[in-house]
């Protein structure tokens, strides 16, 4: 069964890709969401809508090579919305 991942061309905010962690089978969702921040240069963002505050997630991300700047544009209560922007 071929899948993609549901990494949009619908831009939200300031013509950024957005990926909805929600519809990615949960056994594969982190390592989708670690490849599709991977795809991201120096200085570009990615949105990702989480069913959930992802804490988690962050954590996995706080120990990566490459760092990003995190900001929550939503906190719930159905969907978090946060924009990663790669840093380093």
């Amino acid at each position: 069964m071929i899948m993609q991942l549901p990494l949009t061309d619908a831009r939200e905010v300031d013509d950024v890709p957005t990926l909805n962690a929600a519809i990615i089978p949960h056994a594969v969702r982190h390592g989708a969401i670690h490849g599709a921040l991977g795809s991201r240069g120096v200085g570009e963002s990615l949105i990702l809508i989480a069913p959930h505050n992802p804490l988690p997630l962050l954590e996995e991300i706080g120990a990566r090579e490459e760092t990003f700047d995190v900001a929550y544009l939503q906190e719930g209560p159905r969907d978090w919305r946060l924009k990663f922007t790669r840093t380093a």
